[in-house]
């Protein structure tokens, strides 16, 4: 009988795998589908940062009253939370989970979000920003679904589905701030009989760009009983500071 690793050598030789971000040969068949050069490459926001939105202060002040990025969201949104830039290698795993089928990226990237919601009281359950039937049936899966579920099994918290999407909502990703909140309003539908009596709701999406439709989910649930809500996420657009670095993200 061929031993374990033996046969994952074998494998690894015969099928290398090849990292999600530059597509290098990569050691080990469990575990990671990024590699240890590209995941160095991950960049985190600079400090200090607004204390309910973690958006970058720029100016040393991090009072939340101060913050021009959370200032348009609904009081129940009461933070936000995130792990990544959405620069170069975080843009890319997050095309990769969203549009090429690398569903498997979903148990680090929730490691990424539970990570980054952990300075925060334990959520009493988690959720996620739910993609339209039609887009899950195109991609097989709703990516925010995976990601909630990774980070509910690392918290220790139960996962459920809370919300449901509207077909009528169009993509957001070339809108404006204003069009995005246009664009979700009334989005979101609970998922059949939803009472939360008070609970606080974690809600897990990929990628925080305006806060906008996790803006509209956070209303939604606050409707159907949730004490708060706090928004996580692997990564979040910052244009200004991709600005100043010259990197152009991808989502």
């Amino acid at each position: 009988m061929i031993d374990r690793g033996h046969f994952e050598d074998l494998l690894d030789f015969v099928l290398p795998r090849g990292c999600v971000v530059c597509r290098g040969w990569m050691p080990g068949r469990v575990g990671h589908f990024v590699c240890s050069v590209c995941r160095s490459r991950y960049r985190a926001a600079p400090w200090p940062r607004c204390e309910r939105c973690h958006h970058p202060a720029g100016t040393g002040r991090s009072e939340r009253s101060g913050c021009l990025e959370c200032s348009p969201w609904p009081d129940t949104l009461q933070y936000a939370r995130y792990g990544y830039a959405l620069q170069g290698p975080a843009g890319r795993v997050v095309h990769a989970l969203k549009y090429d089928g690398w569903d498997g990226l979903a148990s680090e990237m929730g490691s990424v979000i539970a990570a980054a919601v952990s300075d925060l009281d334990p959520p009493d359950v988690v959720t996620w920003i739910p993609t339209t039937d039609r887009r899950r049936r195109e991609r097989g899966y709703d990516q925010a679904e995976l990601l909630a579920r990774s980070t509910a099994t690392i918290l220790g918290r139960p996962c459920r589905r809370l919300l449901r999407r509207r077909e009528a909502a169009a993509s957001q990703v070339r809108l404006d701030p204003l069009e995005r909140r246009q664009n979700v309003r009334d989005a979101f539908s609970p998922s059949g009989t939803v009472r939360l009596d008070a609970a606080r709701v974690l809600v897990v999406d990929d990628v925080l760009t305006t806060g906008a439709t996790g803006g509209a989910a956070a209303s939604e649930l606050a409707a159907a009983g949730a004490g708060g809500v706090t928004l996580g996420t692997f990564a979040r657009a910052l244009p200004r500071l991709e600005a100043r670095s010259g990197q152009a993200s991808v989502a």
